[in-house]
């Protein structure tokens, strides 16, 4: 099974699936991607605070923003691209599963293959700004399985890094048949990225970079000799160095 990032395109708006991760721009609509209002929620309330930049800074999360779907959410500790500890659990999460989260890695929930593609949409999450949306089967000791949709935000806790992901956790359907065992088990079923800026972030920082060598346009005049002919910028160093000679002086 390939697993690799692909680059945004800049008119694709195509679901992931289980071969790769599929890319998406912010311009696409959040519907395509996103298919419960739990997540389309959170997103909204994470871009406002986010207002351009790389990620919101934790502390300007306010649990009471987002009171109606705080039951669905999340709060991640990256210590490494291998750990993401639950630090925040939301009580409908730990209900379904029978279990505290709190303390917990995530990447624990998936099986080895399953787990290096997660790694990876997380490693988008932290590295570059990407929006990490991923369809899962939740299953019980007895068969009964349920779908769900994770969806995986940055944020910065100190620093300029990205050391904390805020994410949900909600049921796209009621669980299939009858039971009341709590789900054991996930099995990832397609995965996406969303790059809010069209790119990720990395690229875009790149992008608007000064061209280096690049001299600003400033007052200059021709200066022609025989057979050639040169531009001169006005400006410059107008007295030496420290600790060196002006050409010419004794």
């Amino acid at each position: 099974m390939a697993r690799h990032l692909l680059l945004p395109s800049q008119n694709s708006c195509v679901p992931g699936q289980r071969t790769g991760v599929g890319t998406h721009q912010g311009s696409c609509r959040r519907d395509r991607v996103m298919k419960v209002k739990t997540s389309q929620q959170l997103y909204t309330y994470w871009n406002e605070l986010r207002g351009g930049r790389l990620a919101p800074r934790r502390f300007e999360v306010e649990p009471s923003s987002i009171a109606a779907i705080l039951p669905d959410t999340f709060i991640l500790e990256r210590a490494d691209r291998l750990d993401y500890v639950f630090r925040l659990a939301g009580t409908r999460i730990c209900e379904a599963f029978g279990r505290e989260f709190r303390g917990r890695n995530l990447l624990d929930l998936w099986s080895t293959a399953d787990r290096e593609v997660v790694i990876r949409v997380l490693e988008s999450v932290a590295r570059d700004g990407g929006v990490g949306v991923i369809g899962l089967m939740a299953s019980e000791p007895g068969g009964r399985t349920a779908a769900y949709e994770m969806l995986l935000l940055p944020l910065i806790h100190t620093g300029q890094s990205i050391g904390r992901v805020l994410g949900s956790l909600t049921p796209l359907s009621a669980p299939s048949g009858y039971g009341v065992d709590v789900f054991d088990g996930v099995e990832l079923a397609t995965f996406e990225v969303i790059w809010p800026d069209g790119r990720p972030y990395a690229l875009l920082a790149r992008t608007d970079a000064p061209a280096p060598f690049l001299r600003d346009s400033g007052p200059s005049r021709v200066v022609r000799s025989e057979r050639r002919s040169f531009r001169v910028f006005e400006g410059g160093r107008k007295d030496p160095l420290v600790g060196q000679r002006p050409i010419g002086s004794k």
